[in-house]
């Protein structure tokens, strides 16, 4: 189910029945060379983290600017802003196999922020992550939504759900069985 709306807000699947709204826009009715455009008002952070092995920190966060057509001085203003952000401006020149999980989720989540789009889609971002490095994660991630984004975390991990203290949104089968303002998990 998570990875299933996951897939649906990306436009990566179309649903079997029935729409698919992202705020006004109906995600099904999207035509194919419309999707890079309506992908790129989503931010997207992976529990794989997805970084280019060849890249550093810097070229990694780069490479998502460029795709969005940003100019060489909004790179060299953004990337270092977003990364003070993360928490991560000490390793800007290294390669992804330098970091550690923690570190190369936090890269992921900076260049899922750093073209400001509407919204962050998180899946299972901490599931390969101890639970120091889990918490930080948590934390960033709250750090962006009060900072006014939009964050679509999944998870199947209930400490994280008790910690959040933010809508929570059940889905089980496919269907919504719960939607409460402060979430917890309930057995």
């Amino acid at each position: 189910g998570k990875t299933t709306l996951v897939r649906l807000l990306l436009a990566e699947e179309k649903p079997s029945e029935g729409k698919v709204f992202l705020g006004s826009t109906d995600i099904n009715s999207l035509r194919g060379d419309e999707v890079p455009f309506y992908r790129r008002k989503i931010g997207t952070v992976f529990q794989d983290f997805r970084l280019l092995p060849g890249k550093n920190v810097y070229e990694n966060i780069a490479f998502s600017m460029e795709a969005a057509g940003r100019t060489d001085e909004e790179i060299e203003s953004d990337v270092p802003h977003v990364l003070e952000l993360v928490d991560l401006e000490n390793k800007i020149w290294n390669f992804p196999h330098e970091l550690s999980g923690g570190e190369k989720q936090r890269v992921a989540i900076a260049r899922a922020i750093v073209n400001q789009p509407d919204i962050i889609v998180a899946d299972e971002p901490t599931g390969n992550l101890d639970p120091i490095n889990t918490f930080e994660i948590v934390q960033i991630l709250k750090k962006i939504n009060d900072l006014g984004t939009t964050v679509i975390l999944t998870t199947h991990n209930k400490g994280i759900i008790d910690s959040l203290s933010r809508r929570v949104i059940t889905l089980e089968n496919g269907k919504i069985t719960r939607d409460d303002k402060e979430g917890r998990y309930i057995i």
